[in-house]
C-alpha cells in the first residue's frame, strides 16, 4: 500500500479528532449530554445547509443514480447508511456516559482499544487479509492495552463496548459506497438527529446563555465532527477498514502528549511502557510504507 489520497484523509481525520480535548475541556461545567445533542442537531442543520446551498447539483445526481438502482441496492444503502447513524450516535452517547459515570479513563481507553477490534472484525467479516508484521503489530496492541486495563474490570467491559460500536461503524462503511461521501455522512446525522430528538426535552438543561458555549460548539461541529468524518468516510473507499483502524491510534497518542505536556496530567510507568508499545505497532503494522525493503530473489 502507498502512501496515498485515502491514507493522508484517514491519517488527518485522527489528527483533528487527537486535538478535540482542546475545544472540550472548556465545556466541563456542561452536562455530557446536553453537548452531544448541540454537537448533533447543529452538525446536522449545518450539513442540510451545506447540501442544499452549494452541493445542489451533487444532491441531485446522487438521487438521480439511487432511483437507478435496483431495489436489493437500494436497500443495501439504505440499511448501511440507517445503521452508520445508529452506530455513531450510540458510540457518542457511550462516550459521554463513561466520562461521567464510570470513568474518563475508560473512555479514553475505548479508543486504545478499537483499532485492535476494528482490525480483528476486519478479518473475519470483510476478510481482509493481515501479514505476518500487522498480526504481530496486532499482538503488542493487545499487550499495551491489558497493562493499562490492568485492575479495572469495569472499565474495560465499558471500554469495549464503546470500541465495538466505532469498529462496526468503520467495517460497515466500508461496504458503503455507492454515493458521495458528504451526502452519507448528512444523511447519518439526520439519522442520529432523530434518534436523539425525543430525548431532548427530557433530558436537556438550561438552554447554554453564554456566547463562548456556541462558539466552542460551532468549533466542535465544524472541526472536530464534519470534517474528520468526512475524511474518515472518503478513506474507507480506498483503503482497508484494518489500516484506518490502526492509524486510529494517532487520536489517543495525541491525547496522552496533550495530557502530559500541556493538561500537566501525572503518568505511571504503565503508561510510557503502552505508549511506547503502541508507537512500535503502528511502525510494525504500516513498515511497507516506513521501509521498502526489496524482494530478494
Amino acid at each position: 500500500m502507498q502512501i496515498n489520497k485515502y491514507y493522508l484523509s484517514a491519517f488527518s481525520a485522527f489528527i483533528i479528532w487527537g486535538f478535540f480535548s482542546l475545544a472540550l475541556k472548556p465545556l466541563h461545567d456542561y452536562p455530557s449530554l446536553d453537548i452531544l445533542f448541540y454537537r448533533v442537531f447543529l452538525a446536522t442543520a449545518l450539513l442540510m445547509v451545506i447540501n442544499v446551498s452549494i452541493r445542489f447539483d451533487i444532491l441531485k445526481t446522487n438521487l438521480t443514480i439511487f432511483k437507478s438502482l435496483s431495489k436489493k441496492e437500494k436497500t443495501r444503502f439504505l440499511s448501511l447508511t440507517i445503521l452508520g447513524g445508529f452506530l455513531l450516535v450510540m458510540n457518542w452517547y457511550l462516550f459521554m456516559f463513561a466520562v461521567n459515570h464510570v470513568s474518563l479513563n475508560s473512555a479514553s481507553f475505548a479508543y486504545l482499544l478499537c483499532p485492535i477490534v476494528t482490525t480483528i472484525l476486519a478479518f473475519f467479516i470483510l476478510k481482509e487479509k493481515l501479514s505476518f508484521w500487522q498480526w504481530l503489530s496486532v499482538v503488542l496492541c493487545i499487550i499495551s492495552c491489558a497493562i493499562l486495563s490492568y485492575g479495572d474490570l469495569t472499565g474495560l467491559v465499558y471500554s469495549l463496548i464503546i470500541a465495538t460500536t466505532f469498529a462496526l461503524y468503520l467495517i460497515s462503511q466500508r461496504k458503503n459506497n455507492l454515493f458521495d461521501k458528504f451526502i452519507v455522512l448528512s444523511i447519518q446525522m439526520v439519522i442520529a438527529s432523530i434518534v436523539l430528538a425525543p430525548f431532548f426535552p427530557i433530558y436537556s438543561g438550561t438552554t447554554p446563555s453564554a456566547s463562548l458555549f456556541y462558539i466552542l460548539m460551532i468549533v466542535i461541529v465544524v472541526l472536530f465532527t464534519i470534517i474528520p468524518l468526512f475524511l474518515n468516510l472518503y478513506a474507507l473507499k480506498g483503503m482497508n477498514s484494518s489500516t484506518v483502524g490502526i492509524l486510529m491510534y494517532t487520536n489517543p497518542l495525541i491525547n496522552f502528549f496533550l495530557g502530559v505536556f500541556y493538561f500537566h496530567e501525572k503518568i505511571t510507568s504503565a503508561h510510557i511502557v503502552s505508549y511506547v508499545l503502541i508507537l512500535i505497532s503502528i511502525v510494525i503494522f504500516n513498515e511497507k510504507i516506513l521501509f521498502k525493503r526489496k524482494v530478494i530473489s
